[in-house]
């Protein structure tokens, strides 16, 4: 069945879309919202109960490029790419491994930003703008990969009808004016019908692309005939890598600012266990399988070049909905669900570079006598635009969605010891987690940047954790800080232990 109209059929499902979750959340979660004030606005007056904070966790941990650049990996590399499941599953185990500490001390000092843990521990300014310019960097790298994501999902879903820079943005857009009107608790809100629509999306997809393009079974014994090297026991550096990667995301991934907000945002610590078991189980339902649907493609679209296989879900999607009126209705639900899964992220990435740019920035460094109702609207300002300014990257993204999603946790990771040690001990002085940071970012920035992704499989990221650690823990014992210090940092998170 011949539908040459599917292109404005998309672009309606997606404007309609795109204006439902708009207009629910200006109706449903911007009225009380506390817009002057920096718990209110940013974290939702630390309400979140145990549905909105699982969704909007769930939302905010898969993004675009789950859904469209990890089946363009798994096609790139084949069944080695299942790591990317594992690995979802070790972001909760690095949540639990500070969350719930994080989450006590949070509450008590009113902490609305992850550098307040940094000023609370460490009680020096070089430390906590060293860790935000750390943390800016990362939601910088990860707002790029979702506008690239926007811009391939919409121009490919609509058949190049709205074209790549257009897409970005009408839906950036739509999302600006419910962040600046409603915060988080309008970001919580739209994560949630973006979360239902996320899972129905990639579960009809996986049906549609097994029914019209073959099973995993067929695709793979096509694999053996065409590429066998993609269904191989990977080499031994392909395995350290594997590991390298299991590092790198798991607590990378743990660390992202927008994330330790949602920690602090949870109304009691028995809301932010349960959420995060329950996010234990959500790989299999997502990352499990977009990896199917890139093996499957493998045998829908043979030879793709690297970038060609940057719109391997949109190529899928067009074909299916071309079989029959049933395959094009449902194909708009799956539209839906790949939109959703990049709006929700990107809402979270803005919102959280607001409130660092606004308290961290802004509050700590250039006017440290502002109010907060200041603070808030400078933060909204440079958000903006800082985000218009990162469109003239994405208009020509410099590299694939991975490439991109991998290079800002190389950097991101460095913050990690000082919350995995900080918050645990106390003799981590402020000369040995500074030193520590700087070590590992120049070291994990050299290499990347350099064009050096990996040695001997190990990602520089990681190594440069490493370093990072081994630095922070000697210079502390070197150079401690003084025993008042010491008893002051242990009075910040202590008494958890105790409670």
């Amino acid at each position: 069945m011949n539908l040459p109209f599917i292109g404005w059929h998309g672009v309606i499902v997606i404007v309609a879309y795109a204006l439902t979750i708009l207009g629910s959340t200006l109706y449903l979660a911007t009225r009380g919202v506390k817009r002057n004030s920096l718990s209110g606005f940013y974290l939702a007056n630390k309400g979140l109960g145990p549905l909105l904070l699982f969704f909007t966790l769930f939302s905010t941990q898969y993004s675009g490029n789950t859904v469209i650049g990890y089946p363009a990996n798994a096609y790139r590399i084949g069944f080695a790419w299942w790591q990317s499941v594992p690995y979802m599953v070790l972001v909760i185990a690095g949540y639990l491994l500070f969350a719930p500490r994080l989450y006590v001390v949070s509450k008590k000092y009113g902490f609305v930003t992850p550098s307040d843990w940094f000023d609370k521990r460490f009680n020096s300014k070089a430390v906590t703008l060293v860790a935000t310019l750390l943390m800016t960097y990362g939601l910088l790298n990860y707002l790029l990969e979702q506008l690239v994501a926007t811009g391939q999902a919409i121009s490919g879903l609509t058949a190049g009808v709205i074209p790549y820079i257009y897409g970005v943005l009408f839906l950036l857009a739509m999302m600006l004016v419910y962040v600046s009107m409603g915060g988080l608790k309008a970001v919580a809100f739209a994560d949630f019908i973006n979360g239902v629509v996320i899972l129905t999306g990639v579960l009809g997809f996986l049906f549609l692309a097994w029914t019209n393009f073959g099973s995993l079974s067929s695709a793979t014994q096509n694999l053996v005939a065409t590429a066998p090297q993609k269904v191989e026991v990977p080499p031994i550096q392909t395995s350290i890598n594997w590991i390298s990667m299991y590092i790198l995301v798991g607590i990378g991934a743990a660390v992202y600012p927008q994330a330790i907000q949602r920690i602090y945002a949870a109304d009691s610590e028995m809301t932010l266990k349960k959420s995060l078991l329950r996010m234990a189980w959500m790989p299999f339902l997502t990352t499990g399988i977009v990896f199917v649907i890139g093996i499957i493609g493998t045998q829908a679209f043979p030879g793709l070049s690297k970038m060609q296989s940057e719109q391997l879900v949109g190529m899928m999607a067009n074909v299916i909905a071309g079989k029959s009126a049933f395959h094009y209705w449902f194909m708009m639900l799956v539209f839906c669900g790949v939109i959703a899964a990049i709006q929700s992220t990107t809402d979270s990435v803005v919102l959280t570079l607001s409130s660092v740019l606004s308290n961290d920035i802004y509050g700590k460094f250039i006017k440290p006598n502002a109010d907060e109702a200041e603070k808030v609207r400078w933060g909204k300002i440079v958000g903006v635009i800082l985000v218009f300014l990162l469109l003239l990257v994405a208009w020509k993204p410099p590299a694939t969605l991975v490439e991109i999603f991998t290079l800002k946790f190389e950097v991101l990771i460095q913050v990690a010891p000082a919350f995995l040690l900080g918050l645990y001990w106390k003799g981590l002085s402020k000369t040995g987690v500074l030193l520590g940071m700087l070590s590992g970012a120049v070291l994990a920035g050299g290499l990347t940047f350099s064009g050096i992704k990996t040695l001997w499989g190990w990602h520089g990221g990681v190594l440069g954790l490493a370093l990072n650690i081994v630095v922070s823990v000697i210079f502390s014992l070197l150079f401690p800080d003084k025993k008042e210090e010491q008893e002051r940092a242990e009075q910040a998170y202590s008494w958890v232990v105790r409670d």
